[in-house]
């Protein structure tokens, strides 16, 4: 174990042999930090093993303190770091592997008749929401993910939701404070802050209630993306509408449906100092009994043509987020 790493060391070799030289069949996802492989140790256990791109402006001795920084997060919501990897321009994280995953980007919205029940969709959202509470304010490290959304939040083999890739913004973030997403082509500059969080959550809460994506969404009777919608529809006292047909009707309750429109509105409005924090957000899922303010207008709630959409931007009193067209994913669950 190196001294300046709190957490097991792996060897390249290892690594190596146990993603069968990073093959593509082992590749398993890809995004803006880099490829994602499933390898199986020489423990015997299955793991996750993020192989990070050579963009991190980061010296050696900020890596290891960022990495000792995420293996002390540890959370039921949150995937567990096992160890690393640093031999010569190699820097790869190794996870544990989780058998589910949100699958945010097969061309569809709706999935097979696998898709999970509202009750489980609610429970997921919550681990979530409790997993942000967690990193924001409980680790006391104020962690700010950054890069919420549905492909970041894995499943185990219970169907417990994990948070993944907390903590790697900082390990990308440069001079420039950028970070990119290769995953989605997206593009996010700006000055982040825990109520950009709350802002991704909030997507993500409306799209598990629609089984829609965000960017993807079309209507006839408007050119609004699924937040303009959710708040028209609100706004009409229809929003029972927004609700996915898939969902047996059987398991909703449509309080607990309302409320999570109407937190999830909450959460994406314009201005972040409207947006509630995270614990919060989890008291007002959680108490059915609870009032809730009348949310404000979203923030970034117009469909824009693909020329137009890069200098669209959120503007609020302390932050200006700019985002891209493939700025939210699917959070429709299903289990493999």
């Amino acid at each position: 174990m190196d001294d300046d790493i709190e957490l097991p060391l792996f060897d390249l070799v290892e690594i190596s042999m146990a993603t069968n030289n990073f093959s593509p069949a082992n590749m398993i996802g890809e995004g803006g930090f880099g490829p994602v492989y499933r390898g199986n140790l020489s423990t015997g256990r299955e793991a996750a093993i993020k192989r990070l791109s050579n963009e991190s402006s980061q010296g050696l001795t900020e890596f290891k303190n960022e990495v000792n920084l995420i293996a002390k997060l540890q959370h039921k919501n949150l995937v567990t770091l096992l160890g690393c990897c640093i031999q010569g321009n190699e820097k790869m994280l190794i996870y544990e592997y989780m058998p589910n995953k949100r699958r945010e980007d097969d061309g569809s919205d709706h999935r097979s008749s696998t898709i999970l029940s509202w009750k489980k969709n609610f429970e997921v959202v919550m681990g979530v929401a409790r997993g942000l509470v967690y990193l924001h304010q409980d680790s006391k490290l104020q962690i700010v993910h950054r890069d919420l959304k549905a492909s970041n939040i894995l499943l185990d083999i219970n169907m417990v939701p994990k948070i993944s890739d907390f903590g790697l913004a900082r390990i990308f973030d440069g001079d420039e404070k950028k970070l990119q997403q290769g995953e989605s082509s997206e593009r996010i500059e700006g000055k982040f802050s825990m109520k950009s969080d709350v802002f991704s959550f909030g997507v993500l809460l409306l799209e598990t209630v629609s089984g829609k994506r965000n960017t993807r969404f079309n209507h006839t009777d408007h050119h609004h993306n699924l937040l303009g919608h959710a708040w028209l529809l609100w706004n009409q006292g229809k929003a029972m509408e927004l609700m996915d047909a898939c969902f047996n009707e059987d398991s909703i309750i449509e309080s607990q449906v309302l409320r999570c429109i109407h937190v999830a509105l909450l959460c994406v409005q314009k201005f972040s100092e409207d947006r509630p924090p995270m614990n919060s957000v989890v008291l007002m899922l959680a108490n059915e009994g609870g009032k809730l303010p009348p949310p404000k207008e979203p923030g970034f709630f117009l469909e824009r043509s693909l020329d137009n959409v890069n200098k669209s931007s959120i503007i609020t009193s302390n932050e200006e987020i700019n985002i891209s067209e493939s700025r939210v994913t699917i959070t429709q669950l299903v289990g493999r």
